[in-house]
């Protein structure tokens, strides 16, 4: 049976008539932009994640930029990402005038090598960006103990990883910011864009909704040149009602990578990623590291071998499974980066760019389709 990468209705439907009582509220209440849902969604988002502030905007693209905006890091100043991420991290820190320098990767989490960030640290480093990348936190003891070595500000790119915890504490809640998304295909999807920037600090937080609102306060009096990153009520009306499902949708991709895991490593030629893993093993298989709580945004396959990957994925596709490659291009391999990434240096991620795939993780799947998948994989092991 066909095994789609991703299916929001499978999810959005069965809540079908809370969606359509909250579209219903939203329209009758005439406010549509932030108002009474914005203001609710945002108290039990700092709640989940166990953060004093909690601020809602337009999508986690915004948020990102929003936190730039706010530590006031532009032109002339640095800032360490990860190159094995999602464009936004980095756009948004050209965006803000700053120069992203580029950051390899860890090939057991795939998340920044904080040894390498080290190597990479000048004297115009102001901020380092930590993406918690695929449900999986970085290894925030390091970061932190980095940023504080150097006087950086930490900004996590939680925009996967919603929920998920480092050493007991909620990703996004550690450093002075965390942002998230709320994109339709994140753990919590929204209908449309939406984002949230979360702090516990005071003057930051207040900062940063003035910036989202033009830097306006009261309205038409400017204190400072903001933007329009404020939240629709519709979309924080739709999250507010699917909210309190979380748990049990992070319940379900966890039993499902914990199927994946336990079937797929009976395979030959599989291994769980560690060290000198990839020495032999034709396909490697994501961990959850012990100090983490992983949230499983994507089951992440590596298919060492010039070619395999994408024979992998032509495979999969015939037989109506689908999948994606996070990320076919690294940051610092990029085009419009080409001015700022000659010194990047970051063989693991160029590597990881060649070897992953991601398979379907969704809460909704049944367990056919995960058995579908499975015997996928093994047909292309035994070919």
């Amino acid at each position: 049976m066909p095994v789609p990468l991703l299916d929001v209705n499978a999810q959005n439907l069965p809540i079908e008539k809370e969606l359509t009582e909250a579209f219903s509220r939203v329209l009758h209440s005439g406010q549509f932009i932030m108002g009474p849902d914005v203001t609710a969604f945002e108290a039990e988002v700092a709640q989940f994640v166990e953060a004093m502030h909690a601020i809602g905007v337009s999508s986690g693209t915004d948020a990102i930029l929003l936190a730039l905006m706010t530590l006031g890091i532009g032109p002339g100043d640095e800032v360490l990402c990860p190159t094995f991420t999602f464009f936004a991290t980095a756009g948004c820190v050209a965006r803000a005038g700053a120069t992203p320098v580029f950051v390899d990767a860890d090939p057991i989490s795939f998340n920044l090598d904080v040894a390498d960030a080290a190597r990479k640290v000048t004297a115009r480093t102001r901020a380092i960006i930590p993406v918690h990348l695929f449900g999986q936190s970085a290894d925030m003891d390091a970061v932190m103990e980095l940023a504080q070595k150097h006087k950086l500000a930490v900004i996590e790119d939680a925009a996967q990883s919603l929920g998920a915890k480092y050493r007991g504490r909620s990703v996004g809640s550690i450093g002075p910011f965390g942002t998230y998304s709320f994109f339709p295909s994140k753990n919590l999807g929204a209908l449309g864009d939406a984002g949230m920037v979360v702090s516990n600090d005071d003057a930051l937080a207040e900062k940063a909704r003035l910036l989202r609102t033009h830097g306006s306060k009261p309205k038409y009096y400017h204190k400072l040149v903001g933007a329009n990153f404020r939240l629709d009520s519709i979309q924080a009306a739709f999250l507010r009602v699917k909210l309190p499902h979380y748990n049990e949708y992070t319940k379900r991709r966890k039993a499902n990578a914990a199927f994946y895991t336990e079937k797929l490593s009976k395979l030959p030629g599989v291994a769980l990623a560690a060290d000198g893993a990839d020495s032999s093993a034709r396909l490697i298989l994501p961990v959850a590291q012990p100090h983490c709580d992983h949230i499983w945004n994507q089951y992440t396959i590596r298919v060492p071998g010039a070619g395999r990957r994408d024979a992998f994925r032509k495979h999969l596709t015939d037989l109506g499974i689908g999948s994606e490659i996070y990320y076919p291009v690294p940051m610092h391999e990029q085009e419009c980066f080409a001015y700022c990434s000659a010194k990047s240096n970051c063989p693991t991620a160029a590597k990881l760019a060649q070897e992953v795939i991601s398979v379907p993780i969704y809460p909704e799947l049944q367990p056919p389709q995960l058995g579908e998948v499975v015997e996928a994989i093994a047909k292309f092991l035994h070919a």
